[in-house]
Parts: C-alpha cells; sequence; structure tokens
C-alpha cells in the first residue's frame, strides 16, 4: 500500500506539475520552454500511473481522479498562495476516501 501512495503521489506532481507549466509558458507568457518541460512532465506522469500495482486501468485511472483533486488543491496552496475554503477542504476529504475505497478497499 505504501508504494501505491507514493506512486499516487508521484503521478500527481508530474501531472499537476506538468499542467501548471503550460499554463505557465502560455497563459503568462513564460515561452515554449516552459510548455516543453510541462509537456514532458505529463509523459511522465501517463509512465508512473503503469507502475501501479493494480493491473486495471480503469481502477487505477478512477482513484487517481481523487488524487489529482486533492493534489490540485495542495498545489494551489504551496505554490499559487490559494486558501481553500471549508467547501475546498470536504471535497478533497471525501475525494481521498473514495480514493481508499477504490483502491485499498478489502477484495474477496
Amino acid at each position: 500500500m505504501l508504494r501505491s501512495v507514493a506512486l499516487f503521489l508521484l503521478a500527481a506532481i508530474a501531472e499537476i506539475g506538468g499542467a501548471w507549466l503550460v499554463w505557465q509558458g502560455i497563459r503568462e507568457d513564460r515561452g515554449w520552454l516552459w510548455v516543453l518541460g510541462g509537456v514532458l512532465a505529463l509523459g511522465a506522469y501517463g509512465f508512473v500511473a503503469t507502475l501501479q500495482p493494480d493491473a486495471h486501468f480503469g481502477r487505477v485511472l478512477a482513484a487517481y481522479g481523487g488524487v489529482f483533486v486533492a493534489g490540485s488543491l495542495a498545489w494551489a496552496v504551496v505554490v499559487d498562495g490559494f486558501r481553500p475554503d471549508r467547501w475546498d477542504l470536504l471535497g478533497a476529504t471525501l475525494c481521498l476516501a473514495g480514493v481508499a475505497a477504490i483502491m485499498y478497499a478489502p477484495r474477496g
């Protein structure tokens, strides 16, 4: 389970960071090198997702959706100075509960 959680965190950094770099390159006029860095990071995200121990693509991607939601808010706090309200925090908590149910619930 620890390996899976670490891979989800790495995937979130790659995907959210990649999207942020593309945003910075285009929306903030930082240039195409930022965009290229973002594209490479997004490709790394796709690779990292394949390393999950669960063999079901749909399950891994569905669970990652919850990690992405919570990770996006965390990224915004750390990188952009965003201040989430209680509804943001509640939503992220619900998403992470969904991740736990999808990925780590006991199955027969």
